[in-house]
């Protein structure tokens, strides 16, 4: 049992995809290191492969915390739906060190009025690969003596692999109304055009025979400023000039949780339930912040279960906002200066992601 615990403490803990839910362009940089067993137990299987689903729908728009019901009413509101498939493959070298090299695939479908002349509803699709990592991380004790706990630090590097130009077909905006080609929404584009720091820690800590603590932090540090996409959003008002140009903007994550495990018939199951909150900041921490973002950040409930059989590992998470905030921008800061009026943009958010997926150890 103590065992079946560990392998789903550690698991459950550590699957985690960072990605949008919603206009708060969070992009898909996968699971972290989705270990199935005890560190001591990992130099046993050298290799193991990680696949996970993420989909959500957003719908409700957000200026601040408080939610925009009337554009529901009004039938103005902009609908995304997401779907990633995450791969990863990790090497463990040792009981402390591994590395995982990952790529999410992703297809995007977005629906809106504002973008298509405010006349008709219409879509945008983007699909390919997105932005791959290579991470490396080490168990910072030695899994031969912490027998209840350990913490797990990870570095690596987010490589702009996914199209951060990917184009669609916009309807009543071109030459004399008609159709025009352009660059899709920040948050359906497949990649951000920057190469990143990904700093991890995570941890778990056995709180008795059938409980266990979780926790994560995620950030992924990205110093370039714009990538040179335009959004057209000048076209939408003169006053929007500064956010011609797409921002290529910092991520984060946090969660933290409980997870129990059960005996008898449900033998390899364990469940879990926690708190999650992941977001854009307002600035980045190294670098420029011009350009357009949609900073902010979703807090969920996140309940999850996990069972393992053999080798395999299969787990699901269903994070259920309880509170989104779309922040003022750098953009919308300058217009606030500039006019002297208040500005403040939205911003879309679902009201639930689904994530499922399973480990393999090879």
């Amino acid at each position: 049992m103590k065992k079946i615990l560990l392998s789903a403490a550690v698991c459950l803990a550590f699957y985690s995809q960072s990605n949008a839910q919603g206009c708060v362009a969070i992009r898909s940089n996968g699971m972290m290191s989705c270990t199935m067993e005890h560190p001591r137990k990992e130099a046993e299987s050298k290799w193991q492969l990680n696949v996970a689903h993420r989909y959500f729908k957003s719908f409700r728009h957000f200026k601040g915390d408080e939610e925009q019901k009337e554009r529901l009413e009004q039938n103005t509101e902009v609908i995304n739906w997401q779907h990633s498939l995450d791969v990863s493959l990790i090497r463990h070298f040792n009981t402390r060190w591994s590395m995982s090299v990952g790529l999410p695939l992703l297809a995007n479908e977005r629906s809106s009025l504002y973008e298509h002349g405010r006349t008709e509803r219409h879509n945008t699709n983007s699909a390919g690969i997105g932005d791959a990592r290579v991470t490396a991380y080490r168990w910072m004790l030695d899994p031969q003596k912490a027998s209840k706990g350990n913490l797990q630090l990870g570095l690596g590097v987010k490589l702009p692999t996914g199209n951060y130009n990917y184009k669609d077909t916009f309807y009543n905006v071109g030459r004399d109304g008609g159709e025009e080609v352009r660059p899709v929404d920040q948050s359906i584009q497949l990649g951000d055009g920057g190469v990143g720091a990904i700093t991890e820690v995570n941890g778990y800590y056995l709180l008795g025979s059938n409980f266990s603590a979780y926790g994560n932090v995620y950030y992924l540090f990205n110093p370039r400023g714009e990538n040179g996409t335009r959004t057209f959003r000048e076209t939408l008002s003169p006053l929007r000039a500064n956010e011609a140009i797409t921002s290529v903007p910092d991520q984060y994550m946090v969660r933290l949780g409980v997870s129990h495990s059960f005996t008898g018939k449900l033998h390899g199951v364990v469940a879990s339930v926690g708190a999650r909150m992941e977001g854009v900041p307002v600035e980045d921490v190294f670098g420029s912040s011009k350009g357009f973002r949609r900073p902010g950040y979703v807090q969920s409930v996140e309940p999850g279960v996990s069972y393992q059989i053999n080798k395999l590992n299969f787990f699901a998470t269903v994070p259920v906002a309880f509170k989104r905030d779309r922040l003022q921008s750098v953009t919308d800061k300058e217009v606030t200066t500039q006019t002297g009026n208040y500005t403040h943009g939205d911003a879309a958010f679902s009201d639930y992601a689904v994530n499922v997926g399973f480990s393999l150890k090879l």
